[in-house]
């Protein structure tokens, strides 16, 4: 019997992203696997059904889980899901292992072998199979177009016949994947860009977007492309030269994050306090608590004529692209695995033994085993 590979309509009210998008859909049953569909899978992402070519259609999310030999999932499963897949069968998606503590531990006593996108090592091999990058770029993206929204000010510099218009000053904070977009759109729109990062090696990134480079003093590189934490002497040093340049700005956009940790705070409500009234601060770890120490996820809050956004779940907001790339990178990640219509991990791989959460009873993922330990 051929591999079954499956994919549910997202039930989580926020979430409008699908793991399998029609180009996606053919090109696996292409690999001679099976295709089960929740019928709407696509709706939200205005994928309908129509488009779907090669797949079966299931009338209910509990027939795709058992009938699942691989589900791919957005938002990881609950509890009540996992218990309807078979053991032994394999869940890949984003599956949040430093916040979902009981749904873990239920895939692993499902002995469910899971493997979390968050985890996918960042090598040059992996980088098509990168979904934090493909939905961090949508979110920087979006979170510039917030600003816009929300300035009472042009992006960029206009010459009308009642006078030039200056171009608004926009700060970006974090240069990742997001923040990187955030500066490329933020110039696109005809804004002067400045950005900061506590790693030094994002400074010609930075400069190459044509965005000025905020120099602080403080640096921070860490493992695998994420910065560690800062010292209270670095956050010191760091705070005094960001709040003048948050001072100056007329938006500012914040992707500050650390993988398994609360959102560093970097805008102190006295830093609010000295922006003029009508600027905006987009915090894009909003979900994460914060870059900001007035943010509320998924609420905008005014605080002396400053509003801070605090957006969920941005990439959702553009669910046609989103899935479209994020369906592309589950199927470079599980298309190596299978040969003949039947699936076979190569756990020699270091792709699938590194992003591997559980498998076989057991949490293969040491920090997180270690976490939920503890």
């Amino acid at each position: 019997m051929p591999v079954t590979i499956g994919a549910l309509r997202e039930s989580a009210s926020h979430e409008s992203r699908v793991s399998v998008v029609p180009e996606v859909a053919q090109k696996l049953a292409q690999t001679g696997a099976r295709v089960v569909l929740e019928r709407g899978a696509g709706g939200r992402a205005n994928f309908p059904d129509a488009l779907y070519q090669g797949v079966e259609w299931a009338d209910s999310p509990g027939a795709v889980l058992a009938a699942a030999d691989v589900l791919l999932t957005v938002q990881p499963l609950g509890v009540e899901q996992i218990q309807q897949l078979r053991p032994g069968a394999v869940v890949i998606g984003f599956l949040q292992p430093y916040a979902r503590k009981n749904e873990v531990l239920a895939l692993r006593d499902r002995r469910i072998t899971s493997f979390a996108v968050e985890l996918i090592p960042r090598i040059s091999r992996a980088q098509s199979m990168d979904a934090l990058s493909s939905q961090a770029a949508i979110a920087g993206y979006k979170a510039v177009l917030i600003a816009a929204s929300h300035l009472q000010k042009f992006l960029p510099m206009l010459t009308t016949a009642a006078g030039t218009i200056r171009p608004s000053q926009v700060l970006v904070i974090g240069a990742g994947v997001a923040g990187l977009q955030a500066i490329a759109t933020a110039r696109r729109l005809g804004a002067v860009v400045e950005a900061y990062d506590v790693r030094s090696a994002t400074r010609e990134q930075v400069k190459s977007l044509g965005a000025k480079f905020v120099e602080t003093g403080v640096s921070a590189e860490g493992a695998g492309g994420y910065a560690r934490e800062l010292t209270e002497e670095e956050k010191r040093k760091q705070q005094e030269v960001l709040d003048s340049r948050i001072a100056a700005a007329d938006a500012v956009v914040t992707t500050a994050a650390v993988p398994g940790r609360p959102a560093p705070k970097i805008i102190s409500r006295a830093a609010v306090e000295r922006m003029r009234p009508g600027s905006v601060i987009v915090d894009i770890a909003a979900e994460q608590g914060g870059n900001c120490e007035l943010t509320r996820a998924g609420e905008v809050v005014t605080h002396n004529g400053v509003s801070i956004v605090g957006p969920v779940n941005l990439p959702a907001q553009l669910a046609y692209n989103a899935s479209e790339m994020y369906a592309r990178n589950l199927l470079n990640f599980l298309k190596p695995a299978i040969h003949d219509a039947q699936l076979k991990i190569d756990w020699s791989d270091e792709v699938f033994a590194q992003s591997c959460l559980t498998h076989e009873g057991a949490i293969r993922h040491e920090p997180t085993r270690k976490a939920l330990e503890s």
